[in-house]
């Protein structure tokens, strides 16, 4: 895979024309090339996509220092300065991807998703609501966290037959939850610390449920006809309390710390991994009362290398400049934000500044759910289900989820109307300011 990437880069390196920003094929800057290159090595080589990840980063990193830089700084104090501004987010992702791993299976043991067919409607609708419960979650939780508890009773009700394009729902409705909320999703938390009043993001829930109402039925009723819900709870099915009083411990120093550090110590958020530290910390605090399941993070750490190697990869390309602000440019941003991390777009955004930001916060933070590796929700999630690392099947079996972020977009501008806010900040190094919180 080493050979063929390379390869591919010399051949098209004759036809490429010198820009300002760096070389371009036909327009296009080769950065984009690169990673498209990578992406398409992981959705064919789905069973090395590890090596493809590391591959396309070493590839893009050597072609930034030799040709283009990073962000406008050249060589090795490019990469310095790149590094030196993601280390945060990257070790906050790293922490939480594993820490949820392991609060992943301290949920699957409590006994709830055995419990829980009691309560689900027994057809489509079971499916349905329980889409309807992660929205509500990631309200108030980190979307990984909402994410993985509706994956995690699902693969329980569903007897681990779990269909792709109820996956990409589970991940779809764990981001349109967090939308409207300020400490729901990083992008509108990013909002909050940058001095926007979070009753001016709340409306962006008048696009998330419509949304919710058409790709979650969709989703429910694939999955109903893949493998239907399971009837009746099993007789021996006990909830244990202390486990789940473990797992609510760790949510909420999650939920604390991301609140406490972004609302009284902006100034340090993207000094230090903070949240995935705190998750780290309550874990090791809780495990003399319930053992985290240990073994589980070989594996993690191992998913964990590609999907940081996709994110480091995506936080290379040049995506410095943003067209007009606009409510197009706002619907444009959500289909960007399914392939480029959507911090920095987001950081670019309040710089540039003119936008609805109820509009964009749904736009960037649902935008993601349309490829699995969009946004952080679906990234943990492929960590459960490998299966779900096909781009090709994510879009083949995740229509839904395009369908529903454009209605759910409409639905927004007809009932609300577009009503952008003025520039409230014009600092020139936004795109590599953003706060060091996770993407969502």
């Amino acid at each position: 895979m080493k050979r063929s990437v390379l390869l591919a880069s010399l051949l098209l390196a004759p036809a490429t024309a010198l820009a300002s920003g760096g070389p371009e094929v036909f327009g296009i800057p080769v950065d984009f090339i690169l990673f498209a290159a990578t992406l398409l090595g992981v959705a064919l080589f789905h069973h090395h996509t590890l090596y493809v990840a590391l591959t396309g980063l070493a590839v893009i990193t050597l072609y930034k220092l030799g040709f283009t830089g990073f962000h406008g700084i050249p060589g090795l104090d490019g990469l310095a300065t790149h590094l030196g501004h993601e280390w945060v987010t990257i070790a906050n992702l790293l922490g939480l991807l594993l820490g949820f791993a392991l609060l992943a299976r301290h949920f699957e043991e409590s006994g709830v998703p055995e419990v829980l067919p009691r309560y689900l409607p027994d057809d489509w609708k079971g499916g349905f609501v329980l889409l309807i419960m992660v929205f509500f979650l990631s309200s108030f939780l980190d979307n990984i966290a909402a994410a993985l508890i509706g994956a995690t009773v699902a693969a329980t009700v569903f007897h681990r037959k779990v269909h792709i394009g109820y996956l990409a729902a589970i991940v779809a409705a764990s981001n349109a939850g967090g939308a409207g909320s300020v400490v729901g999703d990083t992008t509108t938390t990013m909002m909050w610390i940058d001095g926007v009043n979070p009753l001016d993001v709340i409306h962006a829930y008048v696009a998330a449920v419509p949304a919710l109402l058409i790709f979650g039925v969709i989703a429910a009723k694939q999955q109903a006809g893949y493998a239907p819900i399971q009837k009746d709870a099993s007789p021996d099915a006990r909830v244990d309390w202390l486990r789940i009083a473990v797992v609510g411990f760790i949510l909420v120093a999650a939920i604390a710390t991301n609140i406490t550090v972004n609302t009284h110590f902006p100034d340090v958020s993207d000094a230090f991994p903070f949240l995935g530290v705190a998750v780290w910390i309550a874990l090791l605090v809780a495990a003399p009362i319930k053992k985290p399941e240990w073994r589980l993070l070989p594996d993690a750490l191992k998913g964990s290398a590609f999907l940081l190697s996709l994110v480091l990869c995506a936080s290379m390309m040049p995506v410095e400049k943003l067209p007009a602000a606009a409510w197009q440019t706002a619907l444009g941003l959500g289909f960007v934000s399914a392939v480029f991390d959507n911090i920095p777009l987001t950081a670019l955004a309040l710089t540039q500044g003119g936008y609805d930001w109820g509009g964009l916060a749904y736009a960037v933070g649902f935008g993601g759910s349309m490829v699995w590796f969009g946004s952080s929700a679906g990234v943990a999630l492929s960590n459960i289900f490998p299966e779900t690392r096909s781009v090709g099947a994510w879009l083949k079996n995740g229509w839904h989820v395009a369908l529903g972020y454009v209605v759910g977009f409409m639905v927004l501008l007809a009932v609300v109307g577009w009503h952008p806010h003025a520039p409230h900040k014009t600092l020139p190094g936004a795109a590599q300011a953003a706060p060091a919180l996770v993407q969502p």
